[in-house]
């Protein structure tokens, strides 16, 4: 009887729920609804065997986490490339059908919500893990911030109506993810900030901001009192689409209790596209949230899979970005900044304007060349645009002060007094100390990444607070580290200091060729990392070697050669090293470790293309061995594909690889 009245609490709960945070159609008053809470609380408390994951009572944990782990996707979450004219959805047009042989293409079109995007893998219906975007490739588990969201079901309200092989119980027994887009509307943003002011704390800049720094709190519970709301656009499995068309995918979503944008369109042709993109633009402020454009999508899942992708988006699908919004003002000064990646740019300190029911103060001018372009000096009165950016820009001056004064670019790190460079042919002045305050967080993330040092469990968290308490002040630091010292950060147990201290000191026996990844030089990738280890042993032959030296290697250019010197060059990185090897880091290739070619591989100028699950290998691994060789990997088949790897559950692309002749190959012959 109790088991039933708790099945009956949940099932009221997550109706009413739904009717509330998807629908915005509640029902009942607040008083109904927490007697009922609490009822279901009461019980749980009491027959703890009732309890379930996903009772409406557990969308908020108690304990606050000790930091983010880190999960791969089961498909890239790729960016999306850019429209900012009819002309330019017309040429993303015209690509469409001229590849898929069409004469007209059916297009689903959705608002661009200013968000951040997160993916949620659902078992048997029910949440099982939320990721948020990352690198595209991995991203950082949130699941406990993400069940905070009331507009996200811990479980599917019913069963998908899977096409034949994808659904049923088979379907519901499969991992299913969703993806979506989590925002903060404007009232929520507004009270927010007006939180934050009272309690001395700065505002954020925007929703997408607060929406970002919400999911990553280390407190569900402060997450939970962020009001976010979580917008569905995709439902996969292994990676894959569930349904044949775009348009089904959001009904369907819709159907099992997903929040899903109405306000959306279909249509031939992209001329429909068009029509619906004029409606927003007049309308987009009466939405109670921030939207940055409207995205174009490919109806038929067949046809996406036929256009494939570029390595960074998709071919069949392209954001449309509104038109900006102008305002003028004054530059009362301009300052610097330094960025993660160590340029330096001028910033406008400007009269506050309101743009777009935002209050400017800040507008970008990219670099040197640009104020002298513009013909910008301080007290200038100036046009700036926005167009969704966190900072907007300054278009052009409007009337020349009386009074005006020119700016000068410093020669020297306005943090760490160290000199800038700016390398020939480029824009910006950088500073190319690695263990500069300004780029000191960015530096370490790189440096204990996965594919550098591989140091687990060091995410954004744990080394703001290790930079802010001034615990660290190199990346060199990290071997300092002591389990007392961690222990006494702000949610750090001995349990998880004690691992960190593990994972760190694991790095010191990591591999020459990631420790050279690992030191953040510019224009040096993992793979330009391997082909220097291979050609020099260690990191005093590497530091020892001249601009032309290093150019006479294979994959090694001018930029990659004097950005190498540069680095190797500037004393504080010298004493980073000198730090580093006394730390005991491995500065010596191992003399049984494998080496990359340092010269062209046996897959050099060959392209492959993957489809399927493999029996061994990651994706990613697969992909890695290929460049190791030599060889470009490819979403997409073309004339130019030398093989297919095929795994498992091949897709699409493997029909079209026999129709087409292309090698088909699996993991062995690889």
């Amino acid at each position: 009887e109790l088991r039933r009245e708790a099945e009956e609490l949940r099932s009221t709960i997550e109706r009413h729920d739904h009717l509330y945070y998807v629908l915005d159609q509640p029902e009942v008053s607040d008083a109904e609804y927490d007697a009922w809470m609490v009822r279901l609380r009461q019980l749980e408390q009491q027959h703890p065997s009732l309890l379930r994951a996903d009772s409406p009572t557990q969308r908020v944990g108690g304990a606050p986490q000790e930091g983010f782990r880190k999960a791969e996707h089961a498909s890239p979450m790729l960016s999306l490339d850019n429209a900012f004219s009819q002309d330019e959805l017309r040429e993303f047009d015209r690509r469409v059908r001229e590849r898929a042989a069409l004469e007209a293409a059916d297009y689903v079109g959705e608002l661009k919500l200013d968000g951040i995007s997160m993916a949620v893998r659902f078992q048997d219906g029910r949440m099982r893990q939320a990721l948020t975007r990352g690198d595209g490739r991995t991203g950082e588990d949130i699941t406990e911030n993400a069940r905070t969201i009331r507009s996200l079901p811990l479980a599917f309200r019913g069963l998908p109506r899977f096409p034949a092989g994808l659904g049923g119980e088979t379907g519901m027994r499969s991992e299913i993810e969703v993806r979506g887009e989590i925002v903060m509307n404007r009232r929520a943003f507004e009270r927010l900030n007006r939180d934050r002011l009272d309690g001395d704390l700065p505002p954020f800049a925007n929703p997408r901001n607060a929406a970002a720094g919400s999911l990553r709190l280390l407190d569900p519970r402060i997450t939970a009192s962020r009001r976010l709301e979580f917008f569905a656009y995709a439902l996969l499995r292994e990676g894959q689409p569930v349904m044949s068309r775009h348009w089904d995918t959001l009904e369907t979503l819709a159907e099992l209790g997903f929040k899903v944008n109405p306000h959306r369109t279909r249509g031939r042709g992209i001329e429909s596209m068009i029509e619906f993109a004029s409606i927003w633009l007049e309308k987009r402020d009466t939405l109670p949230y921030e939207i940055d454009g409207l995205v174009v999508k490919v109806d038929s899942a067949n046809l996406r899979s036929e256009l494939g992708s570029t390595a960074r988006a998709p071919r069949w699908a392209i954001a449309y970005k509104l038109a900006a919004q102008q305002a003028e003002t004054v530059v009362e000064g301009i300052d610097v900044q330094v960025g993660r990646t160590g340029a330096v740019t001028p910033r406008a300190r400007l009269r506050p304007v309101a743009v777009g029911g935002v209050t400017v103060s800040r507008a970008t001018l990219h670099n040197e060349d640009e104020i002298q372009r513009l013909g910008l000096q301080i007290g200038d009165h100036v046009l700036i645009e926005r167009s969704g950016d966190v900072i907007p820009k300054v278009i052009r001056v409007v009337q020349e002060a009386a009074d005006r004064r020119p700016f000068v670019m410093p020669d020297s790190c306005p943090v760490c007094a160290t000199r800038l460079v700016r390398e020939e042919g480029e824009a910006i002045r950088r500073c190319v100390n690695a263990d500069c305050p300004a780029r000191l967080k960015e530096s370490i993330l790189h440096f204990a990444s996965r594919r550098a040092m591989n140091i687990d469990g060091l995410g954004q968290a744990l080394v703001d607070q290790l930079v802010a308490k001034g615990l660290i002040a190199s990346v060199s630091g990290l071997y300092a580290l002591t389990a007392e010292t961690l222990q006494a950060l702000d949610r750090m147990g001995e349990k998880s200091a004690l691992n960190l201290l593990a994972q760190v000191d694991a790095s010191r026996s990591r591999s020459l060729a990631r420790l050279i990844f690992a030191l953040g030089i510019r224009f040096v990738g993992e793979r330009t990392a391997q082909v220097l280890a291979a050609q020099y042993p260690s990191i005093d032959s590497l530091r020892a070697a001249s601009a032309d030296e290093l150019q006479q290697i294979h994959d090694v250019g001018p930029r990659v050669a004097q950005a190498v010197r540069d680095f190797f060059g500037e004393p504080n990185n010298q004493t980073l090293l000198r730090q580093l090897r006394e730390a005991g880091l491995a500065f010596e290739q191992h003399p049984d470790g494998p080496e990359p070619p340092s010269g062209p591989g046996p897959l050099s100028g060959q392209t492959l293309v993957l489809t399927g699950t493999l029996p061994s290998l990651s994706r990613h691994e697969a992909a890695r061995l290929i460049e190791q060789a030599g060889g470009k990997v490819s979403a997409s088949l073309s004339k130019k594909t030398a093989y297919v790897l095929v795994g498992e559950k091949a897709g699409s692309k493997l029909e079209k690889a026999r129709k087409l002749g292309i090698p088909v190959i699996g993991e062995p012959e690889l």
